[in-house]
């Protein structure tokens, strides 16, 4: 489901690299697709830059060139995920017509279909069922003409963002192939990594942002639910250095190496994240009449066991970790090998970006 905002709409690709632009760190992901299997052939976590807005392209271009130079690729092509503070992500209802009109009726009427104006936004749509899919010959044609209403995942991101992204990517010597929403990165590699759990079951995927958490519920493969929580990795840190009286630092390796030794410093700070992931699974399981049976967490705070288990004490669900790497080849360089399984929860965005891609 990549809904990209910009493609080159190339041939098949055979390797993707894709970067998670995250607040603090990017993590960047070089994925080649050998016929129907996919391999992982290197990846890196780079601090990102602080970009400010004034900034001028050619900061972003610089630390996308030295993501490429970690990554030891000579690929020109880039797909970029950007957080929900950059992009727009929903799932909507539409009138069945083509996706070059629907996209500018978006750009014009966005307020009628997203409850939001969205002025100087670009967006690209895809629907759950395209056009060709819809039957018979003339079958599209008709839903057209009446006007037939379908599910679509809308994409967004302002105009003057994407631009600037274009230029530091031309800065670089590189190419933004693709640009996605990070919101459909997990649900991307969910869908590869544990197809079972995708196509059977009622899940919520939680991806442990640093300033926000995402949370989407999936009901057998659909989307029922896509909500993002004003809390994150940054705030538990922040919160831990403060009662403890320690650096930030400090604080984020205890948060995540050793929490159980500051759980009651910790677990207060989780509470409020766990409470309003309950609100959300709560709304879902009372409009559906239906149960979400596991929650599987990523992102870098998924890594801490102590938070893991303070979440399914509050949302009263089963919850695990899960590695977005698991349906991937590993060609890696003997000394990443033994690294990558922990690097998985990490690496979600951008697998699942890497996948939107091909």
């Amino acid at each position: 489901m990549g809904v990209p905002f910009i493609s080159s709409h190339a041939k098949r690709r055979d390797q993707v690299v894709a970067v998670d632009l995250g607040a603090r760190t990017t993590k960047a992901v070089h994925v080649q697709r050998r016929g129907e299997k996919f391999n992982l052939v290197n990846y890196v976590l780079i601090d990102s830059p602080a970009i400010e807005k004034n900034s001028s392209p050619d900061v972003l271009g610089n630390h996308l060139k030295n993501v490429f130079r970690a990554l030891g690729c000579k690929s020109k092509q880039v797909t970029v995920a950007l957080g929900d503070s950059d992009t727009v992500f929903r799932q909507v209802e539409v009138p069945m017509m083509p996706v070059s009109d629907l996209r500018r009726m978006l750009k014009f009427n966005a307020k009628s279909y997203l409850q939001q104006d969205y002025p100087d936004h670009v967006f690209d749509v895809q629907y759950d069922i395209t056009l060709s899919q819809q039957g018979k010959p003339g079958d599209a044609a008709k839903a057209v003409a009446s006007g037939q209403k379908q599910k679509a995942f809308v994409g967004g991101i302002r105009q003057q963002t994407l631009s600037e992204l274009q230029a530091a990517a031309k800065a670089a010597g590189l190419i933004a192939d693709h640009v996605v929403p990070g919101a459909v990165g997990p649900v991307n590699a969910f869908e590869m990594a544990e197809p079972e759990s995708f196509t059977k079951e009622v899940v919520a995927l939680v991806e442990l942002g640093f300033k926000s958490t995402a949370i989407t519920i999936l009901d057998c493969g659909e989307i029922r639910l896509n909500r993002v929580v004003a809390i994150g990795g940054d705030r538990l840190t922040a919160g831990l250095a403060e009662s403890l009286g320690i650096s930030y630092q400090e604080a984020e390796n205890i948060k995540v190496g050793m929490a159980t030794e500051v759980a009651q410093n910790l677990e207060p700070l989780i509470h409020p994240l766990g409470r309003e992931l309950r609100a959300s699974i709560d709304f879902f399981e009372n409009h559906h009449d239906k149960a979400v049976s596991k929650v599987f967490l990523s992102g870098g705070s998924a890594c801490g066991e102590l938070i893991i288990q303070s979440l399914q004490t509050e949302l009263m669900v089963p919850c695990q970790t899960w590695s977005s790497t698991k349906f991937l080849e590993l060609t890696l360089p003997p000394e990443r090998m033994a690294e990558v399984e922990q690097m998985g929860p990490k690496l979600t965005v951008a697998i699942g970006a890497a996948a939107a891609s091909f």
